[in-house]
């Protein structure tokens, strides 16, 4: 497989330093809210070990090689997503169709950075809530209360989710190694140690033998054929995949990188996180006598209740809360990138005029969601559609998102890298020789898709 022309991207001062800042990037992009406050509350729901053995299991049919396949994607066409795949479907003389690969990328990391930077504004808040003293001693009722008030205040929700958006902007306008490599290269570890100091706060709980039981004592009674399909689902995205994200990091990867050993990394440190969030979780919540499946309220109601009774909860509900923006930080930081880096390849403008124009578009775009929470809680705009019915702005968005362009962006991969594009060199340009790259096609082209689709079809019907 011939690489295409190289972009713009290719030029030593413009790649990752090294393969490790790649990984540190990559390992920012996939850990985010989905590892810190999706991933706990799902393994709440679903019964714990067991659904924690078949994510693995996922991770590895699903997640792995799309990842490698999005990597390798946009490290040989060396632009931004929609570049790219006009590039390299140029250069096989596939077809143009899969030129929505690109386009599905750039739109959907778009509207998904529109309502997680409303998200990410939350963690924000809470730093000062919790460090304000705001939960000590307040029982669920008033801590239920303190959320509410944040969700009925749009000037309130506005103001951090535009602090939020501003940090992403100025990160990614300064550019690859001055922005983003630079930001992560301090906010990843920082990430891991805030985690690792949460972790042993947790172990003085007396309760941390029962949530590493909960998390790795698999009882399959407790497994339904739903469950299974969470874990699949949480399993295929996750990572990142399938929005564009990890084709435009890809696309600063220098060519001698091995994309195969790194995509595994990543996964590993990603899964590694999400279990390390559960360890931090589930000993402060049974210390508590609360429900460790309480859903998506977890993080800012059951937490919070949680830290307001505990010694030292003041200050390790801020670290928390701290941790909580890094992860979403440096999520939010890849989102941004794709639709910059299009920017800036189509407009003719500048990397900071780029992340400006995108980030204040996102922004304006965030607003929706904003109001979906007070003014607008009863406003649904596609609600005469009956899979619309009684969806806000915010939940239209995230059902799109979730349930139908990442589903379809990591579907459309798989089918491109396993069947459309030229095998001549794939091997080497994936890192990957005998066996163990026959294996990886096989799993590319067949129980990847088919994993993909049923996830698809599930969360549709």
């Amino acid at each position: 497989m011939n690489p295409a022309t190289p972009g713009p991207h290719q030029r030593p001062d413009n790649l990752w330093s090294s393969r490790t800042a790649f990984i540190l990037a990559a390992i920012g992009s996939a850990v985010g809210l989905g590892n810190i406050w999706k991933f706990p509350y799902i393994t709440g729901e679903n019964g714990g070990g067991a659904f924690v053995l078949v994510y693995l299991a996922c991770i590895a049919v699903v997640g792995v090689p799309v990842l490698i396949a999005e990597v390798t994607i946009g490290r040989r066409g060396a632009r931004s997503p929609v570049a790219s795949m006009r590039s390299l479907t140029d250069a096989d003389g596939t077809r143009r169709g899969w030129r929505i690969i690109g386009w599905n990328g750039i739109v959907g990391a778009f509207f998904l950075l529109s309502f997680y930077s409303v998200i990410g504004g939350w963690s924000i808040l809470y730093i000062f809530k919790t460090a304000a003293g705001l939960f000590s001693g307040a029982d669920a009722d008033a801590v239920a209360g303190i959320f509410g008030a944040m969700l009925a205040s749009p000037w309130s929700l506005l103001i951090w989710h535009s602090v939020f958006m501003a940090l992403v902007i100025l990160i990614v306008g300064r550019g690859i190694r001055a922005g983003m490599e630079k930001a992560i290269n301090m906010l990843m570890p920082l990430l891991f140690l805030l985690l690792v100091v949460m972790v042993a706060y947790a172990a003085t709980t007396g309760h941390f033998g029962r949530a590493v039981s909960f998390m790795f004592s698999p009882d399959f009674s407790k497994l339904s054929t739903e469950s299974m399909l969470i874990a699949l689902g949480h399993a295929a995205f996750t990572l990142s995949i399938g929005i564009g994200v990890m084709m435009s990091y890809g696309s600063y990867l220098p060519q001698h990188v091995n994309i195969a050993r790194t995509a595994i990394t990543i996964a590993l440190m990603d899964t590694l996180v999400a279990l390390l969030a559960g360890l931090a979780i589930f000993p402060l919540v049974f210390a508590n006598g609360l429900e460790p499946g309480s859903g998506p309220g977890l993080i800012f109601v059951t937490l919070p209740l949680a830290f307001g009774h505990m010694t030292g909860g003041t200050v390790f509900g801020t670290v928390f809360f701290a941790l909580l923006l890094i992860a979403a930080l440096t999520s939010a930081i890849s989102l941004l990138e794709p639709v910059t880096e299009w920017l800036e390849e189509h407009k003719g403008i500048s990397r900071g005029k780029s992340a400006l124009t995108g980030g204040l578009g996102i922004w304006a775009a965030g607003i929706g969601t904003v109001l979906s929470f007070n003014a607008w809680k009863d406003f649904f705009p596609l609600g005469f559609i009956p899979i619309f019915e009684g969806k806000t702005v915010f939940d239209l968005l995230d059902f799109l998102v979730s349930n139908v362009m990442l589903p379809v962006g990591g579907l459309a991969i798989a089918l491109f890298a396993g069947w459309a594009i030229k095998r001549d060199g794939l091997d080497q340009a994936i890192g990957l020789k005998g066996p163990l790259y026959t294996a990886f096609m096989f799993v590319l082209r067949f129980l990847t898709p088919a994993g993909i689709a049923v996830v698809f079809l599930y969360n549709l019907v």
